[in-house]
């Protein structure tokens, strides 16, 4: 949506961020009214999850917002493919929350939360950036239909891989797609890569429509409940509200928040394998005895030795019932 210069404020003394439309947009209404709705979205918000706005103008035909300058790194950086501890993403994730929820207060829907739209500061603190897609509503109401100026209808506004299903079909939007899209990047946060990410965009979109994100390695059960709830497709199954999303998130308990290791994780079910291997072979067994049992007992074989070695006497002869006669044959 723009380049981002360091520069210095010689009137107040400090160091600001200055963003400005990309010389191939500086003539584009269009663009023009987006770069200015995004100035005007982030400065209505006075929140400490979103990125300060200090001035909005147009200089030379040119465009330019002048925001607080941040130190530290995207969230994209952060994770790097590699999953955060459990505890550092809910953290993180409260955070983002709490930016968003100072938004739909007030009307304003982001639509493209995604890690490179979070600052993570040298401090720790998140900070929400770039408010181009947002979607200002009148009043506090964020469930209100709006149409966008030079946007026509049912455009797909958003990023593939971490809009709301309702994003990617182009149908109307509210707060709820924030908090899909969050979901979204606290399971990113948990797992180390993005939940629906496919080898092309429409894979993805299509991924997002209709596939369940997989299960999560080492994450506790109550925690992983609540990224599904973000991901749930239809609306009306996710959190209705951020508020909601930060009151659960805080209500953790701490076994919550540390990690299964995955050692630990594969030897449990090793061993319950083995268990169940075992109580198996043991019913089979159960089982054979218990048709065994019901059998006639097989009759003793009597062992009858070589009587004699004379030629033309049998040498193994019949005996009789009562075993006290042998019958020998010429």
């Amino acid at each position: 949506m723009g380049d981002v210069y360091r520069a210095r404020d010689p009137q107040l003394g400090r160091e600001v961020a200055i963003k400005v439309l990309p010389a191939a947009f500086w003539h584009d209404a269009d663009r023009q009214r987006t770069f200015e709705r995004e100035a005007r979205a982030a400065a209505t918000l006075n929140d400490p999850h979103v990125v300060g706005v200090h001035d909005f103008g147009v200089h030379d035909g040119i465009a330019f917002i002048v925001t607080e300058l941040l130190h530290g790194e995207t969230l994209r950086q952060r994770i790097n493919g590699r999953p955060l501890p459990p505890h550092i993403a809910v953290e993180y994730t409260i955070q983002i929350a709490s930016g968003l929820a100072a938004g739909h207060d007030r009307g304003i829907v982001h639509r493209d939360i995604k890690p490179e739209n979070v600052f993570v500061t040298n401090e720790g603190r998140i900070k929400i950036l770039d408010f181009g897609l947002a979607k200002m509503t009148d009043g506090a109401d964020a469930t209100a239909t709006v149409t966008l100026e030079g946007v026509p209808p049912r455009t797909v506004a958003g990023t593939a891989g971490y809009m709301s299903p309702e994003q990617a079909r182009g149908v109307r939007t509210d707060h709820r797609s924030d908090i899909f899209s969050t979901g979204a990047v606290l399971y990113e946060m948990l797992a180390g890569f993005a939940p629906f990410r496919r080898g092309s965009t429409g894979q993805t979109i299509s991924a997002i429509l209709h596939d369940e994100p997989p299960e999560l390695t080492g994450v506790a059960p109550q925690l992983e409940g609540i990224v599904r709830h973000c991901l749930a497709k239809r609306p009306e199954e996710r959190f209705q509200s951020t508020h909601d999303l930060i009151f659960e998130l805080k209500a953790l308990p701490p076994a919550a928040l540390r990690a299964t290791p995955r050692r630990q994780r594969q030897r449990s079910l090793r061993t319950t394998a083995l268990l169940a291997l075992m109580l198996f072979v043991a019913a089979v067994a159960a089982t054979i005895g218990y048709f065994a049992g019901r059998r006639p007992a097989p009759t003793p074989v009597q062992r009858i030795h070589r009587l004699t070695d004379f030629a033309g006497i049998e040498e193994f002869p019949s005996i009789s019932p009562d075993r006290r006669s042998v019958l020998l044959r010429r």
